[in-house]
This record gives structure tokens, sequence and C-alpha cells, in this order.
């Protein structure tokens, strides 16, 4: 089971400080989980510029030149936030039951290991 989920708030824990230029310490929010590559795309964070060809579309408008765009980074380079104090959390999980039209099922459900809360 994955820790970190699309829409979740993360922090970059390592690399440069942002002082110098770098992402650690900023938050942001997952836009996508690559699963096989064990990367996470955040919101905000590790910009690179791409140099798109110049090309043509069927009205005749022109496309390309330098977009810049976030790109992957590592999932073990971010850390999940709890969304209500805004600080770094571990996460672990707790199983629970869930009966749904008489029928009972066991879920997973992520939790910060230090407070025991769940996190949504």
């Amino acid at each position: 089971m994955a820790k970190i989920k699309k829409g979740d708030l993360v922090q970059v824990i390592s690399g440069p400080k942002q002082d110098r230029g770098g992402f650690r310490g900023k938050q942001g929010r997952v836009i996508e989980v690559l699963v096989e590559r064990n990367r996470v795309i955040v919101e905000g964070v590790n910009y690179v510029t791409k140099h798109v060809r110049q090309g043509q579309t069927q009205r005749g408008t022109k496309t390309g030149g330098i977009e810049t765009h976030e790109a992957p980074i590592h999932v073990s380079n971010v850390v999940l936030v709890d969304p209500d104090t805004k600080k770094p959390v571990k996460v672990g999980y707790r199983s629970e039951e869930v009966v749904k039209d008489g029928v009972t099922k066991t879920r997973r459900v992520r939790i910060d290991k230090k407070s025991g809360k769940d996190l949504k």
C-alpha cells in the first residue's frame, strides 16, 4: 500500500535548501504518483525547462518554444504532511472493520505514528 497518494500534501526533505535554489522544506500537493518508477510529481517543486520543437496546428497557430513544468522526484525524498498542523509526520497503518450492506470488510487506514490519529 502506498503511503503517498494523489492529492496529498507533502514536504521535500532532501536536496539543497531554498536559499541555495533548492526545494528542501517546500510543501506542495501531489499531482501524480508514478508507482512503477517510485516517483511523485509535486505541484510547485522541481521545475525544469523543456525545449519543444516549433510546429503548426491545423488552424495555423505556432506551437513550441521553452516550457517549464514539474519533474518527478523520488518518493524517499518527500514526507507526508499532517493537514491540520502543517508539519511532517511518519505514517503507519491500522486495520479497521467497515460494515457495508451487511458485509464486513477490513481496510487499512493511514495514521500518524506519534499521535495515532487518522490521516485523511
